[in-house]
């Protein structure tokens, strides 16, 4: 009985730790979106859409006669830019600050889980594949299990699984969260 329980939780650990990784990384790309939403205001948009309208217009008066009008508006779309980028970097500033935190927790919380993770699985097999599937990278996905149950099976332990587990979390949100 104790066996096919253990075989059992052996079977769910890849997936359950995969579903973890994944749940960091979707949480960390949806705080970085969050950060650059937050940084795009009203004002600076409305401020980035004076400076394109001035600009057009200087361009339209670009005439010898017209001259002194065109330099006129684009001394104002200068200053306009100048006004924006102060917005932008108190703006910044600000946002920084407040998501500073809510990336700390993120980032501790995350290294908790995985050292328990870790600490959990030591020295136990977290999946199996098919040696054939992973032939020259065998040793280094068995690392830290205690081996093989067969000569066509390799069994995978937890720290490569969490770096592979990494990398495909990362690669999926970066696809589904663009």
């Amino acid at each position: 009985m104790e066996e096919t329980l253990e075989e059992h939780t052996k079977s769910l650990a890849a997936p359950i730790i995969f579903i973890i990784v994944l749940v960091f990384q979707l949480s960390d790309k949806f705080l970085s979106n969050m950060k650059t939403k937050a940084s795009m205001s009203k004002k600076d948009a409305q401020l980035r859409d004076e400076i394109k309208q001035l600009l057009k217009e200087a361009a339209a008066l670009s005439e010898p006669s017209t001259f002194a009008q065109s330099a006129k508006l684009r001394r104002m779309a200068t200053a306009k830019e100048k006004e924006l980028a102060k917005s932008q970097e108190s703006s910044s500033k600000e946002i920084k600050v407040s998501f500073s935190l809510y990336e700390k927790i993120l980032m501790i919380s995350k290294v908790v889980i995985y050292l328990t993770m870790i600490m959990w699985f030591w020295r136990i097999p977290v999946a199996s594949i098919s040696k054939e599937l992973v032939q020259p990278f065998g040793r280094f996905l068995s690392w830290k299990t205690g081996g093989s149950f067969s000569n066509n099976v390799i069994m995978v332990g937890v720290i490569p699984w969490l770096i592979l587990s990494t990398r495909v979390g990362k690669y999926l949100c970066n696809k589904v969260l663009k």
